[in-house]
This record gives structure tokens, C-alpha cells and sequence, in this order.
């Protein structure tokens, strides 16, 4: 009798079986499809991120701007907000830059911070920072590497933007887009050392005409790059690199409410005396005290014959250490009742005295000989022995000399050095002491690591405050994080030429301090101290002299009797005269507003026209303040140029021939004559300042 099987139903084993029988034959076939779809999903995702997915990321946003992430350079990207332009681009290095971070890695629950690490090489943070002021809004951008090894750089394009601030360069350019230096510890530094490093004022603050600034932390250790036109790079091997981005509506509110706020607000003011005091740096014999004296007496007759009498007449380092050896011996034979040696300031009177010294010692001197007798190592910077024993003086040279530099971290040392300098000062009847050599960080040049106290700029900080304890008729080589003290900043010495190492250096020499808070320089002597192309050019001394004119203090190392024509004499007069009845006031004036406000002085023509790109490249012109515009030639042989007026909407007046002109605008070929002393120089409209009567009469 046949089994009865269930209707509609396959027995289990019949499907098992049949379905292994099935797939059999297509089971190639099935594989190659498998393939064929993984490929397929694959390109089509590839494809997909390529041209649907924006090659931009946004990590982290505020509400005036945000940072994105650009996949293809790999480049953080700041933009503002509501419309989105650029105002930075940051290539970055040291890290596999194609790969795209996510929106959120590790800190995704705090919305005002983004946070990334590539794998074994670098942790990026970025946050959101407080403001200020409003208008500005500030991110903070913190790498960490996570290897030794590791070389962190970040690069800042400067494509469509102009960049300002940081270190002073020899040959200085505004803005420093066209400078070009390899990679070093940003440090102060000494030209005659180091021609290609940097110089001696620079703080860690650097601005963009985009409204753009970027400020690196004070206590982190990096080095700065510049390549022409193309970008500049901060970089650090093995620690942190950590820097303030922060963004405002235009270059000038940036600095107002960034660049303002570098160093402490209690800002004072040195000497203002000195504003309208010439100095007569003097070159005579050094042999002797006896030789000092007779050539500072025939120098004072000399400016006494030619109406030149007031003013400062400047010794250098060597003259002084003579003087003051001279000094010494003097002061004995006082106490035996003897004085024919010693020093008479009535022997220069009506002119004052300036005299100069330096952190540095040789250590062929007695001084130096008599600290190590006396146990007093201490008193210079040493080297620590491993295991244990004397200190060690590190050793350095200045001016050709091996020498051993003052040890900034011990108290017994700047007292015992403060006390030698204010007894020098007072026995020589000195008005003013310069102090040469605070730039430079003498570990770093021996290529060893200094210790935490006088890492990067420190000595020029700790010497800087020193200093200032001295009263405010001090001078100073140099200035990192001290432009509040009342000092004035000596610049550093410049070719005889018309190159930016030169003339042309001065004014982008003068907008970079002043920019920076160091707003009471005194520039270099006129037509130059150091040897260059044009020895002896009348033509380049008389430029030097017009630009000068609207500088702090007026200096001098050739007489212009020596050098040059009468006619170059009587306009030194009538130059000397004009700085000190209209430019000083001027600069007075304005010193109230930086000591409330932080502004400089000495401004670039974007300040009064801050969205305007003409003005972000324009070199050879400076405000004083705001009511005043400054074009000098510096082109050899010119007597024209063309001339940007600032401030839309403002009205500037030619001070020599009282025509008005409109703001905003460039006069073409403006004449600028050498014989007759044309300075370039325009009134805003309506100030209320007579300049113009004044120059008539001083013209006559």
C-alpha cells in the first residue's frame, strides 16, 4: 500500500539535497557577482566623496567665524562669517595631512572644542576662546606631539593677505611678506652676529590684513620661517606649538583689540626730554682719557660755531670704559688731594653727556678676575658641573673680544651691576646711560639648552625690568615683552645706502616698532653708521635727515659740516628746529592716547583706510597719529613720487604749498625737491594745527 505524503509539502531532505544540487553549477557564478557588487559599492562611494562631499569640513564654529578642514591641502581654513571669505590659511606639517579628521573624535560632548589625534604623531585641540573685546572672536590651536621626534609646523599662507609684527630683520620690508630667512629659534638677536637672523625687537604677535592675528603663548619654545611670498611657518620639535588665532572685521580693529594687549597696561613713559635733544654720537681719539676730552671739548666748540648747541653729545662702550678707568684712578688721587685728572662736565656744558655699557665683560679684565678671586662666578652666566664643583663661566665673544655676560637670574648680580652703573653714571655726570648687548640668548648661540629661567627671550625681559629701576633716561639695545617699561629702544645700526638694509629700511623699521608698543626709538644715526654703497652721498644724507625729522629723536654721527654743502647745514638747523616746535608736541600728544589705549604712534596709511589693499603694501609713508601723513623720497635721485592719501572721506593738506586733497586717494608724481627741503608732509584737514604758517617761516 503505497505511504500518503502530506500535500504541499517538501520533505526536508529533498530540499536539502536539492538545493546542493543547485548551487553547485553557479557557485563561480554567485562568487564573481559578490565581486562585482563590492566594486561597484566601493567606486560608487569613492565617487561619491569626490564629487558630491565638499572638499571643506567644518571642525569648530563661532559666531563671527569658524575653522575648517581642507581635505585636499590638508590646511585649516579661518573663515568669517555670514560670508564665508578667508581670512587664513594654515598648511599644516608634521602630521599625515590627507587624512581627514571627523567632525567630532574625543571631545564631541563639548560643542566649543574639536579635538583629533593622528596615531602616533600629533594631537590637534582646538577651542573657542574668550574675547577681547566684542568683535572679535579667538580660537585656541594646541598640537601636542606624541613622539620625541616629531616636527610640528604649521605654515600661514600669504596669498591676498600682507602679514606684520613679529621679529625685526635686516633688511626690513612692510609688510614682511618679501622677507625671506631660514628656519630659527625666534629670538632677538645681533645683526653683526647673526646678519640673517633675527633682530633685536620681536614679539610673538603676528597680524594680517585680513582682520586676522595670530599670537603664540609666551612660554612656548618655536622657530619662525619665512619664505618670500609665500608663507611663514611656526614650528617646534618635540614640545607643544600653542597659539591665539582670533578674528575682527578689519587689520585695524584687530590690533586695537589684540595687538594693544601684548604686555601689561600699566605702560610708562621714559624721558620725553630726549625727544627734542639731537645726539652727537662722538668718533673722535679713544687712546686716552686725556685724547676723550680734548676731542668732546673740540666737538662741543665745533656744534657751539655752528648753532648746534643743544643736545646729547653719545660715548661709545670704549670711551666710556676709558672715562670711567680714568675715573677710578682720579678718585684716589682725590683722597690724596690731587684732581687733575678728574672728569668736568662743564667741559661740554651746555650739551649733555651719554654714556655706554654692556651686560658683557672681558675676561681678560680685572673686574672679571676679581669676581672669580672674590667667589663670585655667580655673577655671570655659567654652566652647572654634573657632578658637583665650581660653576663654570660660559664663555661668548662681543665686539672681538671673548668675554663672560652678566648673569640675569641672580639678585647679587644686577645689584652689584645696577650699583656700578648708577656710581658711573654719577661720577661722569652722565644725563643718559645706553646699554648695549641685552639681545641674544647666549645658550641657544652655543647651540645648548638654557635653563627655564632664560629660556627664549628671557634675559632681554629680566635685564629690560631691570634696567628701568634706573630711572626713565635709560637706554636699550633691545625689547621682547618690555615695550610698558620706560625705556627708550635704541634700533640697530644701517648701511650707508638706499637699499632696506639702508634708507629704505627706516620707515618699515620705524611702523614694526611702533606697531609692536615700542613707540620711543631712537633710529639710527643719519645717513647711516655702517659701511655701504653710497660713503659720503649728500643726496642720501639729506633723505635720511627728511625722514628722521618725524622720528623720536634726531641722532648724528657724521656732522653735516663734514659732510655735505652749507646749504645741507642750514637745513639741518631748520630740521632740528621743525622736530622740536611741531613734532615733538605731536608725539606727546599721541604717547597719551598709547599710554590709555595701547595704540602706536607711528602708524601705517591702512590705519585710517583698513579695508583698503592699496594701503596694506605701502612702505614709504607713516602717520603720526592721525592727523598727520609723512612721504618722504627714497629713491635715489628722485624728486617726485607718488603719494597715497589715507581715510576716505578725510581731507589732507600739503603743509609746503597749503593745497587740499581728498582722502582715499594717490597723487601722481608729486614733487619733492632735494635743495629745498620738501618733506612730504600732509596736515588732515581742520586739525586746528598751524603747520603750515610754521614751515613758512622756518623756510624763509
Amino acid at each position: 500500500m503505497p505511504i500518503a505524503r502530506p500535500a504541499g509539502r517538501i520533505p526536508e531532505a529533498a530540499w536539502t539535497s536539492g538545493l546542493r544540487e543547485m548551487t553547485e553549477p553557479w557557485k563561480g557564478a554567485l562568487g564573481c557577482l559578490g565581486v562585482a557588487v563590492f566594486f561597484a559599492m566601493t567606486i560608487g562611494i569613492i565617487s561619491w566623496q569626490a564629487l558630491e562631499q565638499s572638499p571643506e569640513e567644518w571642525v569648530l564654529r563661532g559666531r563671527a567665524g569658524g575653522v575648517l578642514w581642507e581635505r585636499r591641502r590638508g590646511a585649516l581654513l579661518l573663515r568669517a562669517l555670514p560670508k564665508g571669505q578667508p581670512v587664513a590659511v594654515i598648511a599644516v606639517g608634521g602630521v599625515p595631512a590627507a587624512e581627514p579628521p571627523p567632525p567630532r573624535d574625543r571631545c564631541w560632548q563639548d560643542g566649543g572644542q574639536f579635538c583629533y589625534a593622528w596615531e602616533e604623531e600629533a594631537e590637534l585641540r582646538l577651542s573657542l576662546e574668550p574675547p577681547p573685546a566684542p568683535g572679535t572672536e579667538c580660537y585656541g590651536v594646541r598640537w601636542t606631539p606624541l613622539r620625541p621626534d616629531v616636527m610640528l609646523k604649521d605654515c600661514f599662507s600669504m596669498a591676498n593677505i600682507s602679514w606684520y609684527g613679529g621679529a625685526s630683520i635686516r633688511d626690513q620690508h612692510w609688510p614682511f611678506n618679501s622677507a625671506d630667512s631660514p628656519a630659527q629659534p625666534f629670538v632677538s638677536g645681533d645683526f653683526g652676529k647673526n646678519p640673517t637672523g633675527y633682530g633685536p625687537v620681536l614679539e610673538r604677535y603676528f597680524l594680517g590684513s585680513t582682520g586676522v592675528t595670530v599670537t603664540v603663548a609666551p612660554d612656548v619654545p618655536f622657530v619662525l620661517s619665512l619664505e618670500i611670498n609665500q608663507h611663514f611657518c611656526l614650528g617646534s620639535a618635540g614640545v607643544p606649538l600653542q597659539y591665539l588665532l582670533c578674528i575682527s572685521s578689519d587689520v585695524a580693529t584687530a590690533h586695537r583689540h589684540v595687538g594693544t594687549q601684548l604686555v601689561e597696561p600699566a605702560r610708562v613713559l621714559p624721558d620725553t626730554a630726549l625727544l627734542g635733544s639731537p645726539i652727537w654720537h662722538y668718533y673722535g681719539p679713544v687712546g686716552s682719557a686725556a685724547k676723550i676730552k680734548r676731542g668732546l671739548r673740540s666737538l662741543t666748540r665745533r656744534l657751539k660755531r655752528h648753532q648746534l648747541q643743544e643736545g646729547v653729545l653719545a660715548l661709545g662702550e670704549r670711551s666710556t670704559a676709558t672715562l670711567a678707568a680714568a675715573e677710578y684712578v682720579s678718585m684716589e688721587q682725590r683722597r690724596r688731594r690731587s684732581s687733575a685728572h678728574a672728569w668736568d662736565p662743564a667741559l661740554i656744558d651746555p650739551l649733555q653727556l651719554s654714556i655706554t655699557l654692556s651686560p658683557y665683560t672681558s675676561i681678560a679684565s680685572p673686574l672679571f678676575l676679581r669676581s672669580l678671586r672674590d667667589n663670585e662666578a655667580s655673577y655671570w652666566l655659567s654652566l652647572q658641573p654634573r657632578f658637583g664643583g665650581c660653576l663654570i663661566p660660559l664663555l661668548t665673544t662681543w665686539k672681538g673680544r671673548l668675554c663672560a655676560r652678566l648673569n640675569v637670574t641672580s639678585e647679587a648680580a644686577l645689584s652689584w651691576y645696577l650699583a656700578r652703573a648708577w656710581a658711573l653714571r654719577r661720577a661722569l655726570g652722565a644725563t643718559y646711560v645706553v646699554f648695549e648687548g641685552a639681545e641674544g640668548n647666549t645658550f641657544l648661540e652655543q647651540a645648548m639648552s638654557p635653563p627655564a629661567e632664560l629660556a627664549g627671550d628671557r634675559y632681554v625681559g629680566a635685564l629690560a625690568a631691570a634696567l628701568a629701576t634706573l630711572g626713565n633716561a635709560t637706554v636699550i639695545s633691545a625689547g621682547a615683552r618690555s615695550s610698558h617699561l620706560p625705556l627708550f629702544v635704541q634700533m640697530s645700526p644701517q648701511r650707508s645706502d638706499w637699499s632696506h638694509a639702508g634708507l629704505k629700511g627706516i620707515i618699515p623699521s620705524a611702523l614694526h616698532y611702533s606697531l609692536l608698543g615700542y613707540n620711543f626709538f631712537i633710529p639710527d644715526a643719519v645717513g647711516g653708521s655702517l659701511a655701504g654703497d653710497a660713503p659720503g652721498d649728500q643726496e642720501l644724507y639729506v633723505r635720511w635727515l627728511q625722514i628722521v625729522t618725524f622720528l623720536p629723536v634726531m641722532a648724528f654721527s657724521t656732522p653735516p659740516w663734514l659732510c655735505c654743502d652749507t646749504w645741507v647745514l642750514n637745513l639741518t638747523r631748520q630740521c632740528i628746529q621743525r622736530h622740536r616746535d611741531l613734532v615733538v608736541p605731536l608725539i606727546l600728544k599721541y604717547s597719551e592716547e598709547w599710554l590709555r589705549l595701547g595704540y602706536p604712534i607711528f602708524r601705517p596709511a591702512w590705519w585710517l583706510s583698513p579695508t583698503d589693499p592699496t594701503a596694506f603694501t605701502i612702505e614709504d609713508e607713516f602717520l603720526i597719529g592721525d592727523e598727520v601723513l609723512v612721504a618722504p623720497i627714497t629713491e635715489k635721485g628722485q624728486t617726485w613720487r607718488d603719494i597715497y592719501l589715507p581715510g576716505e572721506g578725510h581731507q589732507w593738506m600739503d603743509t609746503n604749498t597749503a593745497r587740499v586733497f581728498d582722502g582715499g586717494t594717490i597723487l601722481r608724481n608729486y614733487s619733492a625737491s632735494l635743495e629745498e627741503g620738501d618733506l612730504g608732509m600732509f596736515e588732515m584737514y581742520g586739525s586746528g594745527r598751524d603747520f603750515n604758517g610754521c614751515l613758512r617761516d622756518f623756510l624763509k
